[in-house]
């Protein structure tokens, strides 16, 4: 297994047992999220499929519920600056 296909099964295990998103990988790693993204859907799929698969389903999720922590980030942004009342 080359450096590539080692990292994308680094960052598979990391995304999967953590349920992280692409950003919080990326900080972790050091790397950029195109990076990330790059290693999880291409590499991974060729160096360890049944890792890509449970991947997937956790970038799915996420992306499903990016919405509400974009909302949820927007608020607390508010609340913080004092515009926010409650």
């Amino acid at each position: 297994m080359d450096d590539y296909s080692s990292r994308a099964v680094e960052l598979g295990r990391y995304i999967s047992e953590n349920h992280a998103t692409v950003r919080s990988a990326a900080k972790r790693f050091g790397i950029s999220k195109s990076t990330v993204h790059s290693d999880v859907t291409s590499r991974l799929r060729l160096a360890d499929p049944v890792l890509y698969g449970e991947v997937r389903k956790v970038l799915d999720l996420n992306k499903e519920e990016r919405h509400i922590r974009g909302g949820l980030a927007t608020r607390e942004k508010y609340r913080r600056e004092g515009l926010l009342h409650r």
